[in-house]
């Protein structure tokens, strides 16, 4: 993936929002080199409807990565898009909103993905840059830690430790390749407890979420009838979490993303130590060969 890439031609999904259960409709527009992802609000009457896909634009990180520009337009819930625009290594998009938040689709990347593999990719005559991790910047939140580490390869290393006998601790670590992404992480599916869902609801959050956008899991364990996509699915959703979440840095970042009970606000908390420290990183150059998209096209 060592040229800019947008997509062939534009491609639309609607759904519901996880959170607001505002049903929305998403147009993935391609756009020119060097634009970046961008929000666009279509419904919305303010001065400004675009909010780019950047880390200093991250206004809540409260159950998903919320996004809010000076005009006040926002968009909600962007991480398991963002994931899979990372994933594919898609540098330029217009994603155009006509609600407050993306569609939740089943709760994880894969419907993203493949939309845009149909619709196709088109790259550019333009060079790609990565962040490349220079030396290490770690962050804590209590029990919560992450690290960013110098490596010649983009990587995501997770491990979760929940009480819950149905998750306990488990740990996933993955390469950043497309066909990584595509087959162990994008269909990874977000996840709630039965418990929560009436605070959830007062908190005004989860007012779209089902078993059909979450695994929900109860008393007697996994509540979905289709039981989980992989045996450790909760902490490859928390791989893809962090992938989307790290790509508002506005580039992808060429090092060893290390966490230990990661959320949004962990992980936005990291990327803002690793960009602000100008000796920690620097831009290079991408050279290598983009892997062939015809095996991950789906039927």
């Amino acid at each position: 993936m060592s040229e800019r890439t947008t997509l062939a031609s534009a491609a639309v999904c609607a759904g519901v929002g996880l959170h607001t259960g505002a049903r929305v409709r998403m147009a993935l527009k391609p756009a020119p080199v060097g634009s970046g992802i961008v929000f666009e609000r279509a419904d919305l009457d303010v001065d400004d409807r675009r909010v780019p896909a950047r880390r200093e634009y991250v206004r809540s990180t409260d159950l998903g990565t919320t996004l809010v520009n000076e005009a006040g337009a926002s968009a909600a819930t962007v991480e398991h898009l963002m994931a899979a625009l990372a994933g594919l290594g898609v540098d330029d998009l217009i994603v155009e909103l006509d609600g407050p938040e993306v569609p939740a689709m089943d709760g994880s990347s894969a419907p993203f993905v493949d939309l845009m593999l149909r619709a196709g990719l088109k790259t550019a005559p333009a060079p790609r840059k990565a962040i490349k991790v220079l030396k290490p910047i770690e962050v804590e939140e209590g029990a919560r830690r992450a690290v960013f580490l110098p490596s010649l390869k983009p990587a995501i290393d997770v491990e979760i430790d929940f009480e819950d006998e149905t998750i306990g601790r488990q740990h996933f670590h993955f390469e950043v390749t497309r066909e990584a992404f595509a087959d162990l992480v994008a269909p990874a599916r977000t996840f709630g407890f039965r418990r929560d869902l009436n605070a959830l609801l007062k908190a005004g959050l989860a007012r779209g979420g089902s078993m059909e956008n979450a695994v929900v899991l109860d008393e007697g364990g996994v509540a979905n009838p289709e039981g989980l996509r992989f045996a450790d699915e909760f902490v490859r959703h928390k791989a893809l979490d962090a992938l989307g979440d790290l790509y508002l840095a506005g580039a992808p970042i060429l090092g060893l993303y290390r966490a230990t009970r990661p959320g949004h606000g962990l992980n936005a908390k990291a990327l803002g130590a690793l960009l602000a420290d100008e000796t920690a990183w620097c831009w290079e150059t991408l050279r290598s060969p983009a892997v062939s998209l015809d095996r991950l096209v789906r039927s």
